[in-house]
């Protein structure tokens, strides 16, 4: 016969399942034919779920970017899919995803004790920015005009030479 019955599935035979939902010391008291008795002590220890949490330094990226991601709550952890990771464990990865891509990180506490927790990076596309110069080509002396189209601002470099840094279209006077 077990004791007590707090988180046992029967009170009575050699195999019973605990459950308890704390850590529990229970007793076995065994009889054998000729009514002599005799006990021992189990302890079954609960220990707690982690509580994994992930933070993003950025979850929209441009292609071509990276963002970290950081995992905490637990003391191991496992991440997938690896696809665009630096790794696939630890506290702090770097994500490069090509296309949005929902990452799973595992936490475990050391006694296989696991949560899990989900983070998407939103991957956006880079514009498909064009220039173009009137005239394409000028005498010493002369400005072409450069025209950007398929952003909403623009900067220019080098500064030399160009009415503006800023904005399309701005009026190029090389020398």
């Amino acid at each position: 016969s077990w004791s007590p019955a707090t988180g046992l599935s029967s009170t009575t035979g050699a195999t019973v399942t605990a459950n308890p939902s704390s850590t529990m010391t229970y007793t076995v008291v065994g009889t054998n034919a000729n009514g002599c008795s005799n006990s021992a002590v189990v302890t079954v220890t609960v220990n707690p779920l982690p509580n994994v949490n992930i933070t993003a330094n950025n979850d929209s990226i441009c292609l071509g970017q990276s963002t970290t991601l950081t995992a905490s709550g637990a003391n191991i952890y496992a991440w997938s899919p690896s696809t665009g990771l630096s790794s696939t464990t630890g506290s702090t990865v770097t994500a490069s995803p090509t296309t949005t891509t929902t990452y799973t990180v595992t936490g475990t506490n050391g006694v296989n004790c696991q949560d899990t927790a989900t983070v998407t990076i939103y991957v956006l596309p880079l514009p498909n920015v064009t220039a173009t110069s009137t005239p394409a080509a000028i005498c010493i002396g002369g400005s072409a005009t450069l025209t950007a189209t398929g952003g909403v601002s623009y900067t220019w470099s080098p500064a030399t030479g160009l009415s503006s840094t800023t904005g399309s279209p701005v009026t190029a006077t090389p020398t």
